[in-house]
């Protein structure tokens, strides 16, 4: 009987040590054979040492998430990749719903991401799930906080991780294409932080307008100015 594939997570970070050591021991559950790596963008806190404790490789690479996640994809040895980020928590059951997608041989040109979720129980939470849930549907624009799963051949064939500070993860899905896109039946949470700092309101937005202007080529420079 074959092996079943080989999984690689890649993490970016930057000054995330608090939400890293609450996700780093989630991955230990995992029945697959992973590959962790933690890809740090220069932080100033713990994030480096609690991902060696935690017997994840680490690379580092500046010029923001973008530069990061190739940095990662590089390192990787996995046959597929999953781009998680460090203030994600799993959903029970994860490595069932990546193992379902990794060992079905019609998978390989696909990718998939999980659902869209905040740990937060306002009524602005759930309403900004539904527009995600939406966008997602309509458009096929998945954003990072939901990961992404692709195998490492099929990432290849599309050019890598796109070299962008922002707006990588749009780009990147773009190139794979709504019809190749695949959404997991599993809430992926993410932590509600910025929203709840910025308000759910100001957050989109800012979001929103870093989304249009992209798609109107404006400089990656000007999308990081408006999202800080």
């Amino acid at each position: 009987m074959a092996s079943p594939p080989t999984l690689s997570v890649i993490i970016p970070t930057r000054n995330a040590a608090r939400p890293l050591a609450q996700l780093l021991p989630q991955l230990t559950t995992a029945r697959l054979d992973l590959d962790v790596i933690v890809s740090d963008g220069g932080s100033q806190d713990d994030s480096v040492e609690i991902a060696a404790r935690h017997q994840a490789r680490v690379t580092q690479a500046e010029g923001g998430r973008g530069p990061q996640l190739r940095a990662g994809q590089d390192l990787a040895f996995g046959d597929w990749l999953f781009f998680l980020h460090a203030d994600s928590t799993l959903p029970r059951g994860w490595d069932a719903y990546i193992l379902a997608f990794i060992t079905d041989p019609a998978r390989w040109n696909q990718a998939a991401y999980f659902q869209f979720q905040l740990d937060s129980d306002s009524a602005s939470a759930r309403r900004l799930e539904r527009m995600v849930a939406w966008r997602c549907r309509t458009f096929g624009l998945p954003y990072g906080d939901q990961g992404l799963l692709i195998s490492k051949e099929f990432l290849a064939r599309l050019g890598g991780i796109p070299d962008l500070a922002l707006m990588e993860d749009v780009a990147l899905v773009r190139k794979i294409g709504k019809a190749r896109l695949v959404a997991l039946d599993a809430p992926l949470l993410t932590a509600a932080d910025k929203f709840q700092r910025d308000g759910y309101l100001w957050r989109s937005a800012k979001n929103l307008t870093c989304l249009f202007l992209y798609f109107c080529g404006a400089p990656n420079r000007l999308l990081r100015w408006i999202y800080r």
